[in-house]
């Protein structure tokens, strides 16, 4: 008697800790709208997958504390793999304010791209001050030779209640004003 009873409570268990849990909620990030218009030195331009440090790479969204700890928001999920996000995204923004052919990898022509960017997002974070902050470094290389390495810090008010859903938008306006950096200050 005593073992079947255990064996329903063990059966049991994953049930009762499937009722306990959080519901995971997918977040899915908003175009912002990039309305400059810039020509650049290249008409054709390859995008490597963004870095991001590993708490942004996940799918778990984390925002830090008054301390500046960490805080993983329980059951809020990014709605797609970040990394890949924003590169498309990116992609998306350098297209539309350049004109020019931008691709992310793999390089899908079958003429090299004249430019190459690389991104390494260092910090991804929404802060207790109601921000959201990237800060990181990008680098350009070029067929030419013209080589560049920049550093980027970027902020921006995060609107509203700080619900999922402005966190969302103040992303989405950090990697057009990304774009906008790497154009103005990488591609030129």
């Amino acid at each position: 008697m005593f073992k079947s009873l255990s064996i329903i409570c063990l059966a049991a268990l994953p049930l009762l800790v499937a009722c306990a849990s959080v519901p995971e909620e997918r977040i899915a990030v908003p175009r912002a709208q990039a309305t400059e218009k810039q020509r650049i030195a290249y008409g054709t331009v390859a995008l490597r997958n963004v870095s991001l440090p590993t708490y942004a790479a996940g799918e778990a969204i984390f925002t830090a504390d008054e301390t500046g700890r960490l805080r993983d928001n329980g059951g809020l999920l990014w709605a797609d793999d970040p990394s890949r996000a924003m590169t498309l995204e990116l992609a998306r923004h350098l297209t539309g304010i350049t004109g020019a052919r931008v691709a992310s990898e793999p390089w899908p022509f079958l003429d090299p791209a004249a430019a190459e960017v690389e991104i390494r997002v260092e910090d991804m974070l929404a802060r207790a001050d109601g921000t959201f902050q990237f800060s990181g470094q990008y680098f350009v290389a070029t067929e030419e030779g013209r080589d560049r390495a920049r550093l980027f810090d970027l902020t921006t008010p995060i609107a509203g209640e700080r619900t999922p859903a402005d966190l969302a938008d103040a992303r989405a306006r950090l990697v057009r004003d990304l774009a906008l950096d790497v154009v103005q200050r990488g591609l030129k």
